[in-house]
């Protein structure tokens, strides 16, 4: 049984973080005060018991990771890094939810020190966990040695009701019980309580039931307001062999006399008056945004923590004595940088894709990219969403994962994330996180929609991250328009800080590849094809990497004139195009094809760079199998594109009834110059 003194330090330490998250809320009259309220016990067990962390040094690659999937509930993790010993002042405190401060709405990773993944819509955290812990034990089969543990920590995720009701933490957790994750923790925050009310009428599932199904171990029925249980409850999960969920029994505005377990304590300011009170039910007699200095020094985590890491270091430094190779390759993967080699392989697969110019599929293509950007990074971790024989992502490198059943892996880089295309983006934006894995995962861009939200968060949070959508267009043929993508690659390109790019041909795809992986702080999307595309012949490659280019003058087809328009296409429609190119010159008629792999990429070019390869003054015209909205920008004249769904017929058959055919793209030039 615990003391009363250890009763009363921890007791000061959970109304600490009751008292900021009050004032916070309060003073910016905005936030969700009754999450951090209830799991303030729960807090304190993990954090100051368990937690392997350095408030020094947010980065260090051994710490364990900590995850407010309930990201509405961000003033807990903000009192804890502020009283822990981060670089999080008071002031941030008090700015929390302003303009420009280091507390945000919901945590965002990059923006406060500690925060490990960008949380706020629900699910999707305890996702990403998933995607740490895999990460981890990846690593750990990897790199550690016998007598020589580097990597050895664990993942703990705090979730409510929210995260549990999407039906994204239905993928990623069953994932994580094949997977066997033991180093896998969740906290889950049994209120019963959403914005709504009483969850009770919409929300029955028997979580325990449904988690030990999925092959966790389950602890059931903990007092969340017992820190010592919780602790406990803790100590145990870390000797399983499965990933692990502790249902932790709380009230959701803990203290408040008046709002504690009504959803009045959600998601609003408590209010001057009923914060008084709960100051007086908890005996907090502190003023606003002050904590007591015997409480600063219960909670401070800067020496056992740099006491930690110092160890580890220590531990390191025999590890490279001992495997001097490994210590060097560890240090790389984990801060994220390419090979030495990787500029020469690069460069290989483009210039091998040019010369031997093949007609495949994009698909196709990026598979023999693969296989030699798999080969040359170890690194690159792959996988599909039940599609691997249909989006290419496997390679002769990237052997199938898979675990025995105790757990042990067989070393495989490719993962069959079964028919779950969110799960699988959003765990990739945890594996990409952690570190040490350059992520990559395709489906059929139809269902893009599925992951849609999790490659925004890619690209809020920055992450490499590497997205292969095949069959990309009504070149589906039969298949029909519930699998033909017309609005996709449109609405992708609108997503900020995405790269899109649509290759016509094996080595735009190869160095579309290229571009994606020196991206450490942008998500790419590739689209791609189903049906094949010829070789695009082109005089040189330098460009490609651009976004667009000039691959054909009228000088290639015979014509000595300037061109009087310009044909701008992306992927499959580039031949198209250059076929209209060569039935034009033979009405003496000149216009320059432009190849547009990226859009958002030739976006970012200098203004030179731009006109020269769309110089002013021509009317130009593109052509692309999709939604035209997002080519007016660029001045066209007349986009040849499909604002309509398709139809279920062969391919051929489909070109020709929506207009992508050679003549109507000529005809279209045509209009376009008045002829």
């Amino acid at each position: 049984m615990a003391s009363t003194a250890s009763n009363h330090s921890t007791s000061l330490m959970a109304n600490a973080i009751r008292a900021l998250t009050m004032d916070a809320v309060q003073q910016a009259n905005s936030g969700h005060p009754g999450a951090p309220m209830g799991m303030a016990d729960i807090a304190v067990a993990l954090w100051s018991r368990h937690l392997k962390h350095n408030p020094g040094n947010p980065h260090w690659a051994d710490r364990d990771r900590f995850v407010l999937s309930n990201g509405h509930g961000s003033m807990l993790i903000y009192a804890l890094l502020h009283l822990t010993g981060y670089a999080l002042p008071m002031s941030e405190l008090r700015n929390f939810r302003q303009l420009h401060s280091k507390t945000p709405g919901h945590p965002e990773v990059g923006i406060t020190p500690g925060v490990e993944t960008t949380t706020g819509p629900l699910g999707q955290g305890i996702t990403n966990a998933v995607g740490f812990a895999l990460a981890e034990k990846l690593l750990a089969s990897e790199f550690n040695r016998p007598g020589h543990t580097i990597v050895d920590h664990h993942t703990y995720a705090f979730l409510g009701d929210g995260c549990l009701m999407e039906g994204i933490s239905h993928e990623a957790c069953a994932l994580a019980g094949a997977w066997k994750l033991n180093k896998l923790i969740a906290l889950y925050d049994d209120n019963g309580i959403s914005i709504d009310g009483q969850v009770k009428p919409w929300f029955i599932d028997d979580t325990p039931k449904r988690f030990e199904s999925y092959g966790w171990n389950v602890i059931a029925n903990v007092d969340g307001h017992d820190v010592d249980a919780v602790d406990a409850a803790i100590a145990q999960a870390k000797c399983a062999d499965k990933p692990t969920l502790i249902c932790c029994k709380t009230t959701i505005g803990k203290g408040s006399p008046n709002r504690g377990g009504t959803a009045k304590a959600h998601g609003e300011a408590l209010g001057a008056e009923e914060i008084k009170l709960t100051r007086e039910a908890l005996g907090w007699v502190s003023e606003p945004f002050v904590i007591p200095e015997t409480v600063y020094e219960h909670w401070d985590a800067r020496h056992s923590g740099l006491a930690a890491e110092t160890a580890w270091v220590d531990a390191f430094e025999a590890y490279g004595k001992a495997y001097p190779e490994l210590a060097l390759e560890f240090v790389r993967r984990v801060d994220g940088k390419l090979p030495k080699n990787f500029a020469q392989v690069a460069v290989d697969a483009a210039l091998a894709a040019h010369t031997k110019a093949e007609t495949v599929a994009s698909r196709k293509a990026s598979q023999i990219a693969l296989e030699a950007f798999t080969k040359a990074l170890p690194e690159l971790l792959g996988g599909s969403a039940d599609l691997t024989g249909s989006v290419f992502t496997n390679t002769s490198s990237t052997l199938a994962l898979r675990f025995d059943e105790a757990g042990a892996g067989n070393g495989g880089r490719h993962i069959n994330y079964g028919v779950r295309e969110f799960g699988m983006a959003a765990i990739m934006n945890g594996v990409a996180l952690h570190g040490g894995f350059i992520p990559y995962g395709g489906t059929f861009l139809t269902f893009s929609d599925y992951s849609r939200n999790a490659v925004r968060m890619a690209a809020l949070m920055k992450l490499r991250v590497v997205h292969v959508f095949t069959h990309d267009s009504i070149g589906l043929g039969e298949d029909g328009p519930t699998h033909q993508s017309v609005e996709h690659v449109a609405s992708l390109r609108l997503v900020p800080g995405l790269d899109v790019w649509r290759p016509a041909d094996t080595a735009e795809t190869a160095i579309a590849w290229t571009c994606a992986l020196l991206n450490h702080d942008r998500p790419t999307a590739l689209i791609l094809s189903r049906h094949n595309l010829p070789y695009a012949p082109k005089s040189g490659l330098d460009d490609i990497s651009k976004g667009a280019y000039v691959l054909a003058e009228p000088s290639e087809v015979g014509l000595k004139k300037k061109a009087q328009a310009v044909i701008i296409a992306t992927g499959s429609e580039v031949s198209l195009a250059l076929h209209a190119q060569q039935l034009l010159a033979q009405q003496k008629v000149a216009v320059r094809v432009v190849s547009m792999p990226s859009t958002t990429v030739f976006d970012r070019q200098s203004e030179a760079y731009k006109t020269s390869v769309l110089p002013k003054g021509l009317p130009r015209i593109a052509v692309e199998m999709g939604v035209t909205d997002g080519w007016w920008k660029y001045g066209c004249a007349a986009v040849v594109g499909i604002d309509t769904y398709g139809e279920s017929a062969p391919a051929p058959v489909l070109f020709k009834h929506f207009g992508f055919t050679a003549d109507n793209v000529v005809a279209t030039v045509l209009r376009a110059l008045k002829r």
